[in-house]
C-alpha cells in the first residue's frame, strides 16, 4: 500500500500535484479540510464536534480529527493507498497518523515536501486569489500570516519523517509537469 504525506507550505502546488498522483498511483485523496466541510454538512456526530470548535476559532483537537480520518479510512478497505492533504500539521499529529495507520496494519511510506522560496509562494497565492475565489489569497498580510504560521506550526513534520527515513525534498519550482515528473521519478524510486 503507498501511503504519501504530501507536504508544504501554503501556495507550494499541493493541490496541483495532489490531482496528478492520484490519477498515477490510483490513490484515495483525504483531504482534512474536504473531509471536515463533508461531516459538518452531513451533520455526523465528528462534524457538529468539529463545528463546535471551529464556530468559536478553535483549531480541532486532533483526537477528532484522527476519528473522521480512521471512518474515511475504513470506507475505503480496497484502497492502493492513500494521499494526505492537510495532515499532518503538528509532530503529535503525525504521531497520532501513524499509530492509526499501524493499526491498520499499514505506515507512511513517503512524504514528499514540497520546497519553494517564500517570494514565489506569495507571487503564487496572489495570483490565485484572483481566480479562486478565496479572501485568504488576496491579502498579503493573510498570506504572510499563513507562511509564517506553516513555518512556526507546520515545518518541524518534516524533522519526524526525517528521522523515519521517509522524508524526500522535492524542488517545487518549475512548470507542473516538471514538478509531477520529479515526484513520479521519486515515488517510483521507493
Amino acid at each position: 500500500m503507498l501511503n504519501i504525506v504530501l507536504f508544504g507550505p501554503p501556495g507550494a502546488g499541493k493541490g496541483t500535484q495532489s490531482e496528478k498522483l492520484i490519477e498515477q498511483y490510483q490513490l484515495k485523496h483525504l483531504s482534512t479540510g474536504d473531509i471536515f466541510r463533508a461531516n459538518i454538512k452531513g451533520e455526523t456526530e465528528l462534524g457538529l464536534l468539529a463545528k463546535s470548535y471551529i464556530d468559536k476559532g478553535d483549531l480541532v483537537p486532533d483526537e477528532v480529527t484522527i476519528n473522521m480520518l480512521k471512518s474515511e479510512l475504513e470506507k475505503a478497505p480496497d484502497a492502493k493507498g492513500f494521499i494526505f492533504d492537510g495532515f499532518p500539521r503538528t509532530t503529535p499529529q503525525a504521531e497520532a497518523l501513524d499509530q492509526l495507520l499501524e493499526s491498520r496494519g499499514t505506515q507512511i511510506s513517503i512524504m514528499l515536501a514540497l520546497e519553494v522560496e517564500e517570494n514565489e509562494l506569495k507571487a503564487r497565492l496572489l495570483e490565485r486569489g484572483k481566480t479562486s475565489g478565496r479572501s485568504d489569497d488576496t491579502d498579503p498580510a493573510i498570506i504572510q500570516a499563513r507562511i509564517d504560521n506553516y513555518n512556526r506550526e507546520t515545518a518541524p513534520v518534516k524533522d519526524f519523517y526525517a528521522a523515519q527515513n521517509k522524508l524526500q525534498v522535492i524542488d517545487g519550482i518549475g512548470s507542473i509537469e516538471e514538478i509531477t515528473q520529479r515526484l513520479f521519478a521519486t515515488i517510483d524510486a521507493l
